[in-house]
C-alpha cells in the first residue's frame, strides 16, 4: 500500500515537471524542471528495486547531460521569444500525440492477456541478484550492436552541436590561434618611459 502511494505521488510530480519543461518560458527553468523529472524517475526506479539504473540516471543525466544542455542553450543564443510565438501552432498536434500515447499506455495496463498484473507489486529478487551484472550481460550480448549504433549517433550529435556553436554571427568573438602562437616576446610587452612629475 505504501509503495503504491509513493508511486502515484512521484508519478504526479513527474507529470507536473514534464509539463513544466514544455511550458517554461525560460530555458534554464525548463532545464531545472527536467532535473526534477530525472530525480523522480530515479525514485520510481528505486521502488521497483532497480538501484543501479536509478544511480546511473542521477549521475549521468543530472550530473552530466543537464550541464551540457545548459551549455548548449547558452552558447547557441536561441531567441526564445521567437520560438514561443509558434507554440500555439503545435498545441493541437501535441495534444493528439499525447492522447495517443496515453491510450497506448492505458491499453497495455488494461490488457490482462499480456501478463501484466497491476494489483501486485514487483516480484522479490533473490539475495545474490545484481542489477549491474544483469544489465552488463544484456548490453554486451543481446544489445551490443544497438549500443554501438547509439554511440555513433551520440558522436554525430556532439559534432553537430560543436558545428552550430562555431557558426558566424554578429558580435561573435573568436580567437586566432595562429596569431597568438606567432607573437614574439617583444610584441607582448611595451615599455613606456615617462618623465617624473613633481608633487603638487
Amino acid at each position: 500500500m505504501l509503495v503504491q502511494v509513493l508511486f502515484y505521488s512521484f508519478a504526479t510530480i513527474l507529470v507536473a515537471a514534464g509539463v513544466g519543461v514544455i511550458l517554461a518560458r525560460n530555458p534554464v527553468y525548463a532545464a531545472l524542471c527536467l532535473v526534477v523529472c530525472f530525480f523522480t524517475s530515479a525514485v520510481i526506479w528505486l521502488l521497483i528495486e532497480a538501484e543501479f539504473l536509478a544511480i546511473v540516471l542521477v549521475l549521468v543525466y543530472v550530473g552530466a547531460v543537464m550541464v551540457l544542455f545548459l551549455f548548449v542553450v547558452m552558447m547557441l543564443d536561441i531567441n526564445v521569444e521567437e520560438l514561443r510565438r509558434g507554440l500555439r501552432r503545435y498545441a493541437l498536434p501535441g495534444a493528439v500525440v499525447t492522447a495517443v500515447l496515453i491510450a497506448e499506455i492505458v491499453g497495455v495496463i488494461v490488457q490482462r492477456r499480456l501478463g501484466l498484473d497491476v494489483t501486485r507489486g514487483a516480484a522479490p529478487l533473490p539475495a545474490g541478484y545484481s542489477n549491474a551484472q544483469e544489465l552488463g550481460v544484456a548490453l554486451f550480448t543481446r544489445y551490443a550492436y544497438a549500443i554501438e549504433i547509439a554511440a555513433i549517433l551520440l558522436l554525430v550529435a556532439i559534432i553537430a552541436a560543436i558545428t552550430l556553436t562555431m557558426r558566424r554571427r554578429p558580435g561573435l568573438k573568436l580567437q586566432n590561434i595562429a596569431a597568438q602562437v606567432a607573437v614574439r616576446a617583444s610584441e607582448r610587452v611595451r615599455l613606456v618611459k615617462m618623465d617624473a612629475e613633481p608633487r603638487s
